[in-house]
């Protein structure tokens, strides 16, 4: 969650390198959809609140834009809602408070609005309705976490670092030399945070968070204490150690439907190492394994569906991406791999505002804190987020750069395809392995377009139509383009 180190580069592989090459869209090519090959049922587009909630999170028109499918008027234009429907929620580890002489320590180089305040500020009282519990603390991103909600979001609970007093050096931003920041015997403390807040949510705010997961890349080394966030350190023996307690804190406060996810590794490699690190009773306190996007277009995606999905027959998650390319292209990209080799059932970018108008959908000045552009890669995502629904079966399409996605209900077929050359060409779909396909009047197939180097955004066409059961879609060059084909049966 970085978010401005470079990307990590690809590991090597036989199967990397197939991957990259039908991953980049060949001229004139035909793509075989088939539904005889499923990934599961798709639950859903989210994003995580943390900064851009600690700033915005009073803001209806945001949480329209971000968590709702309708037209949002943003700065003189029209935007049209991404319809995400998954929150997280990021517990702080900052508290500004004295306890017997002890403060937080503070890395020089964290800003105000990256500093999350958490609930539980004095270690003397464990009860959440004492004086040691400020649960007027973080109320904008609370704020927006109730938004999504009454718009249908379902919810997670994470944490980037247990709070400051829980961490060996007071400082929540990381150990002064990237090693192991959590207290031994804060183990259960951290865990019983999470559950406090868990139970105080469902209580208080209206909001049942689905799932709880106490790390965030715990693996990564990078969480030092001159950090530019919060973060912190665990090895994979500690994590196995908080994991228990989790289960534990969550039980014992009433709390026994909701599912851990662990650990948000920061690359699929990294997931799987952690995983091939926990033993079975570790393997079986986790419901799903979350796994961050950073590594690009790198790395063994394959593998880790194989060791987390086929193997251990959990849920895996794409739970947190981002990159700098303002125009989405390398997000669509990324996202078409995603779904051709590691085939989550969610996709939740990391922050959809940003300073840093590269990271950004939609970016804010850090200085004045003000929103400003709105970035491409938000019309890119609405080329996902708006079609692909929760429901929907995602199906093969056999290719790195196409994702499709079919609602039974609707007898209705979504495909998203990305052309990430730099010429124009045509690519058509070959639906002949399904039963029917009639599309709508006449064989329309309604198709909307993003141009990521300037021009359509999010444009609607209804110019194009099936031949029998094909259609032949021209694209331009790093455009990305979403097909609606009714009708479909399989």
């Amino acid at each position: 969650m970085i978010r401005r180190r470079t990307l990590l580069t690809a590991a090597g592989g036989t199967l990397l390198g197939s991957a990259l090459a039908t991953g980049t869209a060949r001229a004139d090519a035909t793509i075989a959809v088939n539904p005889g090959t499923s990934y599961g049922t798709w639950e859903g587009w989210g994003t995580s609140l943390a900064w851009w909630a600690n700033v915005f999170g009073a803001r209806d028109d945001f949480a329209d834009a971000f968590f709702t499918t309708k037209s949002v008027s943003y700065n003189g234009t029209t935007l049209p809602g991404l319809g995400m429907n998954i929150a997280r929620y990021n517990l702080g580890a900052c508290s500004w408070n004295s306890v017997g002489g002890e403060t937080m320590v503070e890395s020089p180089n964290i800003p105000a609005f990256k500093q999350i305040e958490g609930f539980w500020q004095d270690w003397n009282n464990e009860d959440p309705a004492s004086s040691a519990w400020n649960w007027s603390a973080d109320a904008n991103q609370r704020a927006m976490l109730v938004k999504a909600t009454q718009r249908g979001a379902v919810s997670e609970l994470f944490a980037n670092s247990p709070m400051w007093w829980m961490c060996s050096n007071h400082n929540p931003s990381g150990a002064s030399g990237g090693g192991n920041n959590l207290q031994t015997w804060n183990y259960r403390q951290h865990a019983s945070h999470l559950a406090a807040v868990a139970q105080r949510a469902k209580s208080n705010w209206g909001v049942n968070f689905a799932t709880v997961d106490p790390f965030n890349e715990p693996a990564a080394s990078w969480w030092t204490a001159t950090g530019t966030q919060e973060g912190c350190h665990m090895d994979p023996a500690v994590q196995a150690a908080v994991l228990p307690y989790m289960r534990s804190e969550l039980d014992k406060r009433g709390l026994n439907g909701m599912r851990i996810t662990a650990s948000d590794e920061t690359n699929y490699d990294t997931a799987r190492s952690t995983w091939a690190a926990f033993n079975s009773s570790t393997k079986a306190l986790v419901s799903q394994v979350n796994v961050h996007g950073y590594q690009g277009s790198g790395g063994r995606r394959d593998l880790l569906y194989t060791d987390v999905v086929t193997t251990s027959g959990k849920k895996l998650w794409n739970s947190e991406t981002g990159d700098s390319d303002g125009t989405g292209l390398t997000m669509a990209s990324n996202l078409c791999l995603d779904f051709r080799w590691l085939h989550p059932t969610a996709w939740v970018y990391w922050q959809v505002m940003d300073p840093t108008a590269g990271w950004a959908m939609i970016a804010y000045d850090q200085n004045t804190l003000q929103p400003t552009t709105v970035q491409t890669k938000y019309y890119v995502m609405a080329q996902f987020s708006r079609h692909i629904r929760p429901g929907m079966r995602i199906i093969d399409t056999g290719v790195g750069y196409a994702a499709a996605a079919y609602d039974a209900a609707a007898k209705r077929l979504v495909i998203v395809a990305v052309n990430t050359s730099t010429s124009a060409q045509t690519l058509t779909f070959d639906l002949s392995r399904f039963t029917t396909v009639t599309g709508g009047s006449g064989g329309l197939v309604p198709r909307w377009n993003t141009v990521t180097t300037g021009g359509d955004k999010y444009r609607a066409y209804s110019d194009t139509r099936l031949s029998g059961k094909s259609v032949a879609v021209p694209f331009a060059a790093k455009a990305v383009q979403t097909l609606q084909i009714d009708g479909v049966t399989i």
